[in-house]
């Protein structure tokens, strides 16, 4: 996520491509793990201060409208726009499961094992279908000789526990993963 949008608090969520056909139409790519929030009617940023509304989506096939226009010539200023939402509609617009976790709310956490601190998540990667903590190595490990960051699997068995209020995630063998790094 780009660091203009994250220190306000803004999520890239999707990109609206070319114009499709003559009635306005545009590809639509989402960037996200919920469609859900893509109706009629939703709105969304372009920018910190410019929002669009969608009209006509048809996620099964990848189309959308955008602010009622319904002219490729009127469409067309919208090519490659950037749609992004705020952390906190989404906690409103998208559901979570147990033991499911937002990105931007794992990002920053301090990261342990055996009540050791290992360091602070940079962010969430993902890599083919698993998600990835990518994590700056705490400066009392580098100035031992350990890598300055590393990955660990944000699955079992690695995950033990993850406390978002106080920003703590537990892990097991991430030490095993940093000292192979």
């Amino acid at each position: 996520m780009s660091k203009q949008f994250k220190q306000n608090n803004l999520l890239h969520i999707a990109t609206i491509g070319k114009t499709v056909g003559i009635k306005g139409d545009m590809k639509f790519h989402i960037k996200c793990d919920f469609p859900e929030q893509f109706v009629d009617g939703a709105t969304f940023f372009i920018n910190k201060k410019e929002k669009i509304t969608l009209n006509d989506v048809n996620l099964d096939r990848g189309l959308v409208r955008i602010n009622n226009i319904t002219t490729p010539e009127n469409a067309k200023k919208f090519t490659n726009a950037k749609l992004f939402t705020t952390y906190e509609d989404t906690r409103k617009s998208c559901h979570l499961d147990k033991d499911e976790y937002f990105f931007f709310d794992l990002e920053d956490c301090e990261v342990y094992e055996d009540g050791k601190k290992l360091g602070l998540v940079e962010e969430i990667e993902r890599i083919n279908v698993t998600n990835y903590l990518s994590i700056i190595t705490d400066d009392s490990l580098v100035k031992n000789g350990y890598a300055k960051s590393f990955l660990v699997p944000f699955i079992k068995p690695f995950k033990l526990a993850v406390d978002i209020d106080e920003k703590v995630i537990t892990l097991s063998g991430a030490m095993d993963i940093l000292s192979a790094s």
